[in-house]
C-alpha cells in the first residue's frame, strides 16, 4: 500500500500521542491512534494506564464527545489493534462498532498468539487496512514488550555511573554522589520507564537505598501525569545471604519488592507487599552456591515484566553484562578523576584475555548537566 504525506502525518501524530504514555502504561505497550475523517482530526487517544481504556477506544470516545460521528473515518494507530478479551475488550471490534472505514498500523502486534488477527477481524468486516507505515519509530517505542514476545525474554538495561578514570567510588567506598542532579533526575525516569529495578543487597545496604522513582524529581514529566498516577516499578533485590532487614529505608515505601534468596524467612516479619522468592542456584568454580540470573530473568519474563533496569554494584552488573544478559548499556560519566585506589566500573571475573573483552557499540553520546551520557548496545559475535 503507498502511503501519503498526510498518511505519515496523522501517523507521526498517533506516535507522538504513544509517547505520553511512555511512564504509565508499562509493562503494556504503549500505543496511540488518530481517527481522520473529511480531512480532519475527529478524536485521537493513548493507552494511558495498564487496565485502562486502550488507544483505540479512547480515540473513539474524543471523537464522541467532540460530537462527531467516526463512521467512514480512518483510523491510524501505532500498534495493530488487539483481537482478544484480556482486561479490556478487543479493539478491533471496537473500531468495527464505529463504522471506521480504514485502518492504517504502523506495526504488526508482536506476540505470535495474536500477530495478524486484529488485521484479519477488520478485513474480514470490510475495512481495508495498511500496515508498516513509520515502523522503525514505532517499535522504538516499544522495545521491552516486542523483545518479549519475540524471544521470551525482557530487555535489560544496566546504568552505570562512574567517574573519567572509570571509578564508581573511593576507595573507603565513599560514592554519593558522583554524578550531578541532573544525571540523577535522567536516572529517575529510566527506572519510571522500567517494570522492574533489579539490584543487590551491597548496594541497598551501602547507601540505605530506596530504589523508588522519586516523583519530585521527575521534572518536566510532572505536567504530563499526577502523582497518583505514578507506577512504581517492582523493586528486585538479590539478597541470597539474607541480610536485608525490615527496618531499612527500601521497605519505607509502600509499593512491590521481590527478594531473590536462598532461604525464606518467616512471612510475618515482612510488610505486606515483601515477597520471598526463592530462585534456582548454579555451582561457582569454587563449589559455591550463587542465583542463577538467567533463570531469575525468566521468572521476571513470566510475570510479563517486560523492560528490566539493573542499578547495582559492579560485581553485580559485571555478573549480568558478563552472562550477555544485558541488551543495552547506559553509562554516566562525571568529569571528575577518582584515582586508581577507587573502585572499578564492572568486575568480569572470568574475562582474563583481550579478546574476550565485551565490545560495544554506541548509539549516543549526549551532555546531561556536566555530565556525559553513553548509551551502547552489546555486539554479538555475528555482528562484529
Amino acid at each position: 500500500m503507498t502511503f501519503t504525506q498526510k498518511d505519515h502525518l496523522y501517523m507521526q501524530r498517533a506516535i507522538s500521542l504513544a509517547k505520553q504514555g511512555h511512564y504509565t502504561v508499562s509493562p503494556n505497550p504503549r500505543v496511540g491512534c488518530v481517527l481522520v475523517k473529511d480531512g480532519q482530526n475527529i478524536g485521537e487517544g493513548f493507552h494511558q494506564q495498564a487496565g485502562c481504556g486502550h488507544a483505540e477506544v479512547n480515540a473513539l470516545l474524543a471523537c464522541h464527545e467532540s460530537g462527531f460521528n467516526a463512521e467512514g473515518a480512518t483510523a491510524y494507530v501505532t500498534l495493530e489493534p488487539c483481537s482478544h478479551f484480556g482486561r479490556t475488550p478487543p479493539c478491533a471490534k471496537s473500531l468495527i462498532a464505529a463504522g471506521i472505514k480504514h485502518v492504517i498500523i504502523a506495526m504488526i502486534d508482536p506476540n505470535p498468539q495474536v500477530s495478524g488477527r486484529g488485521v484479519k477481524i477488520l478485513e474480514e468486516a470490510g475495512i481495508t487496512t495498511g500496515t508498516g507505515l513509520l515502523e522503525a519509530d514505532a517499535i522504538a517505542l516499544n522495545q521491552g514488550f516486542i523483545h518479549l514476545m519475540t524471544t521470551g525474554m525482557p530487555y535489560v538495561r544496566c546504568k552505570l555511573a562512574a567517574s573519567l578514570d572509570g571509578k564508581t567510588a573511593m576507595a573507603n567506598g565513599e560514592s554519593q554522589w558522583i554524578t550531578s542532579p541532573q544525571a540523577r533526575q535522567n536516572v529517575q525516569k529510566l527506572r519510571a520507564q522500567s517494570c522492574a529495578i533489579i539490584s543487590g543487597a551491597d548496594s541497598v545496604l551501602t547507601d540505605d537505598a530506596r530504589m523508588n522513582v522519586r516523583y519530585q524529581e521527575l521534572g518536566e514529566l510532572q505536567k504530563y501525569f499526577s502523582e497518583d498516577k505514578l507506577r512504581q516499578p517492582i523493586r528486585v533485590i538479590i539478597d541470597s545471604k539474607n541480610r536485608l532487614t525490615p527496618d531499612l529505608a527500601l521497605f519505607k515505601i509502600e509499593s512491590p519488592i521481590i527478594l531473590i534468596r536462598k532461604k525464606i524467612e518467616n512471612l510475618t516479619l515482612w510488610p505486606h507487599f515483601v515477597e520471598q522468592l526463592p530462585c534456582s542456584l548454579e555451582k561457582t568454580e569454587a563449589g559455591t552456591d550463587k542465583i542463577n540470573l538467567s533463570a531469575l530473568l525468566a521468572i521476571l519474563a513470566k510475570r510479563g515484566l517486560n523492560d528490566i533496569l539493573i542499578e547495582s554494584g559492579g560485581q553485580l552488573a559485571g555478573a549480568f553484562i558478563e552472562q550477555d544478559l544485558v541488551n543495552e548499556l547506559i553509562l554516566f560519566q562525571a568529569p571528575k578523576l577518582m584515582g586508581g585506589e577507587g573502585k572499578s566500573l564492572v568486575q568480569f571475573p572470568h574475562i582474563n584475555e583481550l579478546n574476550a573483552a565485551k565490545k560495544l557499540m554506541i548509539n549516543d553520546v549526549s551532555m546531561v548537566g556536566p555530565d556525559i551520557r553513553i548509551t551502547a548496545t552489546f555486539k554479538t559475535t555475528q555482528s562484529e
